[in-house]
């Protein structure tokens, strides 16, 4: 299971033109080659939320890749890809980004395993463009008007990251993270590594940026009946940010959907249950049943 630095490493980055800004998008990429042919299973592209990046799936996307190919960015304002000031990093405008990138990719159609508000990214994908999207999954994941929480707007208001004494920053960061398991044992990877991205300057401001960019009508305006894919909600069960409450709403919206819920999983349901959403993952993507 690759670290932080190892994973940040072996990625790779594209510049895509998002509301006419030149904007450097960096992603994590697996066996490209699995679909080159007509008969391969379409690719399988992981989207983040806030305040994580593409390393909140260390420990899915590597084993997905095995047998398909796999990509993985960083949401615009996140991770390494664009953090400068003068863009928008609204849901919005992170479609448009993942558009443009599967485009510079070459890549038709996907499979969609998203998170927070990487949910309300690929939702909106899915509902706008249904033939790109073969199948969705969405694990708490925001939507309608679930979003935003407390925690992430106190972050957007202006100058309130910048000012934080360092020891009250990381405090936050640890609040939102470590206190954020269901277990503290064990994820001190998981901690260093959703740190890591926000320890600059730049970071902290991108973050603030990030924050201040949840816009609740960005999922209150979605058409979820449009959303053909077939659908794995995969759903911490004890979430108290995107309750189970939300994905049961989706499972009744949506055309062809099955909700699976993992107990003692908090909101990071990825980091608390590994194995088990690993397992539930690939038996959807492989044959379709949750």
């Amino acid at each position: 299971m690759p670290g932080h630095d190892e994973w940040s490493d072996r990625q790779e980055t594209a510049t895509v033109t998002v509301d006419g800004h030149e904007l450097d998008v960096a992603y994590y990429e697996e066996n490209e080659a699995r679909s080159t042919s007509p008969d391969d299973d379409p690719p399988v592209v992981f989207l983040h939320g806030i305040p994580t990046w593409s390393f909140l799936w260390r420990e899915i996307a590597p084993t997905v890749a095995e047998e398909r190919r796999v990509v993985a960015p960083d949401l615009l304002g996140y991770g390494n890809s664009a953090m400068h000031d003068g863009f928008d990093r609204s849901i919005r405008a992170q479609e448009a980004m993942l558009d443009a990138l599967l485009d510079r990719l070459g890549i038709e159609t996907v499979s969609l395993v998203a998170h927070d508000i990487g949910g309300g990214v690929a939702t909106r994908y899915a509902a706008h463009d249904p033939e790109a999207v073969e199948k969705l999954v969405l694990s708490n994941a925001v939507c309608y008007d679930s979003w935003p929480v407390e925690f992430v707007n106190g972050l957007g208001i202006p100058g309130t990251v910048e000012e934080l004494s360092d020891e009250e920053f990381d405090a936050k960061l640890d609040f939102a993270f470590a206190d954020g398991l269901y277990d503290d044992e064990g994820h001190d990877e998981f901690v260093a590594g959703m740190k890591a991205p926000w320890q600059t300057e730049e970071g902290r401001v991108s973050l603030s940026r990030n924050a201040v960019a949840t816009n609740t009508n960005h999922t209150t305006e979605i058409d979820y009946e449009a959303i053909t894919a077939e659908t794995l909600l995969l759903w911490g069960g004890d979430d108290v940010l995107q309750p189970v409450s939300y994905a049961e709403r989706l499972a009744d919206d949506l055309r062809d959907a099955e909700l699976a819920v993992l107990d003692r999983a908090y909101h990071w349901v990825v980091e608390d249950r590994p194995e088990a959403y690993r397992d539930r993952l690939e038996s959807f993507l492989a044959e379709g049943e949750p």
